[in-house]
Formats: structure tokens, C-alpha cells, sequence
């Protein structure tokens, strides 16, 4: 994995020196990984092949099932549809499978993404097993960061940080496959180090799409009244939260480029917008589009994380927002 050797390096000396452990901890922002090397650790310790050390093979019928998304001894979890929240009921389903025996492999492996979306009820659904694990069990969880899991959770698993790789790593990744230099240099910036962005973005030209389309929103915003800006915020409410968060998290890019334009760097992350960030931190006071880059990563990080009212949250952010009169 392009960026993240460390990381499947440890987890091959680990496996060469059966010293596995039951319950692994993987950390990152979205899109940076932590698929990709959770399910290439699960190939490699389901894969059939002979030699260890060439496990995953991709090859053999384990591999290619896990490839799949069919096999028997890989479980899921399932976030709630309309909040992305893993719920208790969820994660006790999960632990019951996880107890059965394997069916055709070695281990039984339950990976659950977005974890630190999991409320403290749901966690401590998880804490018998993590516990008194079976010997056959092994636990994968995903999270963008430690801050909302509990810390009986964090010191009963292997923790695996994933860090952004450097633009140049991604820009260098895309150029491999040959993409166009201009293209490449986007993707590169726009995606925070993060090559599982950049290669999805590649590959489906409707994300590049929609980041437009929530750019606009923005501008739409700021140029707007403040009727304009609530009735923006109650049709953002009608999204559920993971695609708010999708939003937020694009809006957020953008308001650190205009801090950075401010504060003396040139060569923003949105190149393909750069006239308009130049023109919002020429016209725009420092102070305003601080609070505005920190209200919004509250809210990104924070709120959408507790049971507030989604539309009144977003009102409130759009009132931080400069540019009201």
C-alpha cells in the first residue's frame, strides 16, 4: 500500500511471528486506507497458499471470496441508513456470529467501519468479546480518530495510526497510471494524502462532480441573505449525516485555503477554484474566516457526532459564516 508500508510491514512481522492479536485498531481520516489494509490483513490470514509469505496470494478461493464480499467467515458491520451510526443491536448480531466457529478458514474476522460513530452503549456491547475473545476470533475496527471511542476500547486493541502521505506520493501514484499531469496535480492536493480519494475519484468522474455542486452551495451561501442561507441549511437537514458530512468536510477544505491565502501561501488545495479563494481573502477579514474554518470542523468533528438538531446546528453555522450584513 502506496504510503502505509509501515503499517503492513508490522503486520507482517507479526504474522511471520504468530503474534497476532485479537483486536486490531485503525485510525485515519476517510479514505485513507483503512479498507483496503483491513481487508488485505484479513486476506492474508484466511489465504491458502503454501508459502506464508506470500499470503494474500489473491489467487486462491479464500482470497477471491474476500475479494467478493462472500465469505463465511467475514462479518460486517451495517451503519443505520439514515443517522451512519453503528447501533447496539448491530454490533450484539455481529458479536454472536463472531463466536461461532469458523466455517473453511482459520479465523472468524469482524471488521467495523466508522466505528467511532458508535454510541458508548453500542462500544460496550463489544467489551465482553474484546475481553474474553475467542481463540478463533479477531476484531478489526475503523475510525477516523481515538477522540469519541472509550478508553476501555482503545487499550484492549493494537492501535495503527494511518497518517496522510505526502502529495507528491499520490501525485506520483496517479502519474503511474497515466493520468494527465494537470488532473494529477489536482487530485493530489484535493486529496489531503489520501490515495484511496484520489483513486475513486479517478475512477468515477461524479465525485469531482458533486464537489463542484457543494462548492457552489457554498458561494451560493455567501453571497446570500440570511433567508437564503436558512433555507440552504434546511435542505442540507434532509440529508442524512454521513452525506452532511461529506459536505462539511469539502466546505472545510475550502475555508482553510482561504486562511492559508491570508496568511501568505499561494498554492491552494482547490487550485481550480484559486481566483475565488484569492478574491475571498483579499476582501475577507482574517478573523471571520478563522471562526469560519472553526465552526465548521466543530460541527464536522463534534456535533454530528452528539443528538443535536442537525437543522439548528447548520443555521447557527451559516449565522458564523461572514458575509451577513
Amino acid at each position: 500500500m502506496d504510503g502505509h508500508e509501515w503499517a503492513v510491514a508490522f503486520l507482517q512481522k507479526s504474522m511471520a511471528h504468530h503474534r497476532v492479536r485479537h483486536a486490531y485498531l485503525i485510525t485515519g481520516a476517510q479514505n485513507i486506507g483503512k479498507n483496503t489494509l483491513a481487508n488485505r490483513f484479513a486476506m492474508a490470514l484466511q489465504c491458502e497458499h503454501e508459502d506464508e509469505a506470500l499470503r494474500p496470494c489473491y489467487e486462491c478461493r479464500s482470497c477471491k471470496r474476500i475479494l467478493s464480499g462472500n465469505h463465511s467467515d467475514m462479518l460486517y458491520s451495517q451503519a443505520d441508513e439514515k443517522s451512519g451510526t453503528l447501533k447496539i443491536d448491530t454490533i450484539r448480531e455481529v458479536m454472536r456470529l463472531l463466536a461461532l466457529k469458523p466455517f473453511s478458514s482459520r479465523f472468524r474476522i469482524a471488521i467495523f467501519d466508522n466505528f467511532d460513530r458508535a454510541q458508548d452503549r453500542a462500544q460496550d456491547a463489544l467489551l465482553k468479546t474484546l475481553e474474553e475473545p475467542p481463540a478463533h476470533a479477531m476484531l478489526i475496527l475503523l475510525a477516523q480518530s481515538q477522540e469519541n471511542l472509550m478508553p476501555t476500547i482503545i487499550s484492549r486493541c493494537q492501535h495503527l495510526p494511518l497518517r496522510p502521505v505526502p502529495t507528491e506520493t499520490v501525485y506520483a501514484t496517479l502519474k503511474q497510471r497515466g493520468i494527465d499531469d494537470n488532473k494529477a496535480r489536482l487530485l493530489a492536493r484535493l486529496s489531503n494524502g489520501r490515495i484511496g480519494w484520489a483513486l475513486a475519484a479517478l475512477e468515477d468522474d461524479e465525485i469531482l462532480t458533486q464537489r463542484q455542486t457543494m462548492l457552489n452551495l457554498l458561494h451560493d451561501a455567501l453571497q446570500g441573505n440570511r433567508a437564503k442561507r436558512f433555507a440552504i441549511a434546511e435542505e442540507l437537514s434532509k440529508l442524512d449525516k454521513p452525506a452532511v458530512r461529506y459536505i462539511l468536510d469539502t466546505w472545510q477544505t475550502y475555508w482553510r485555503d482561504v486562511v492559508l491565502q491570508q496568511h501568505g501561501q499561494i498554492d491552494p488545495c482547490n487550485s481550480d477554484y484559486a481566483e475565488a479563494i484569492q478574491q475571498l481573502a483579499r476582501i475577507g477579514d482574517p478573523d471571520a474566516t478563522l471562526l469560519a474554518l472553526k465552526t465548521t470542523r466543530f460541527m464536522l468533528n463534534t456535533t454530528l457526532n452528539t443528538n443535536a438538531n442537525v437543522r439548528m446546528a447548520l443555521e447557527v453555522l451559516m449565522l458564523d459564516y461572514p458575509g451577513l450584513n
